[in-house]
């Protein structure tokens, strides 16, 4: 069982937590992988250059081979000529790693579990403010002593959205977008108790 707190740090209940999802051995090599295929998710790869297949011009040889006095040439295209090609350079590409979706799923119990056992996970009976001012959410996070904090919504919130948003060190993310990476980058995870429930049917 855990405890169930209230926007003011108030004990207001118990919530029953599976074990198959919260008490799990961690195993930092699973949350090696899939932290790195997440990272490498997000980069772009669009960086690209020309190559010689792509410059313009080129076909004819500059000038004769000998009797010049110059250094011998076959294109204009030659990386070594100012507005020629550009040698090894990059070329559009896609940086994802695969990783299969029981792994995902293993790494996600992992990385709640692990908060669980550092005392790092607070749950609440919900989080709601009446108005999307930070001043109000700087109360709540006063109350519940909050730093470096990551929130899970169970839906879209606008108000807490726009609270948090100048607030250094708090991240708001909603229940179906929850990663490993957020979880492990934050000292604190915030769960309520419908993200709670939404968890447990849908990593079970």
């Amino acid at each position: 069982m855990a405890v169930v707190r209230d926007q003011e740090n108030n004990q207001v209940g118990e919530i029953e937590l599976v074990e198959e999802i919260f008490g799990v051995e961690v195993k930092p090599e699973v949350l090696h992988q899939v932290v790195k295929a997440h990272l490498a998710a997000k980069r772009v790869g669009t960086a690209s250059c020309k190559t010689r297949s792509n410059i313009r011009g080129g076909g004819a040889k500059p000038w004769r081979q000998k009797g010049t006095g110059r250094a011998r040439a076959g294109t204009r295209r030659s990386p070594l000529w100012n507005g020629g090609a550009v040698t090894h350079g990059p070329t559009p590409r896609s940086y994802q790693l695969k990783v299969n979706k029981k792994l995902k799923k293993a790494a996600l119990k992992m990385a709640l579990s692990g908060k669980l056992m550092d005392q790092s996970l607070l749950i609440l009976d919900e989080i709601r403010l009446d108005r999307p001012k930070t001043r109000d959410f700087l109360e709540v996070k006063n109350k519940l002593a909050l730093k470096k904090a990551l929130i899970v919504l169970p839906k879209q919130d606008n108000n807490v959205e726009l609270a948090t948003r100048n607030v250094p060190g708090i991240n708001v993310i909603e229940q179906s977008n929850l990663n490993v990476y957020d979880i492990l980058n934050a000292s604190q995870v915030i769960l309520t108790k419908e993200v709670i429930e939404h968890l447990q049917e849908r990593l079970q």
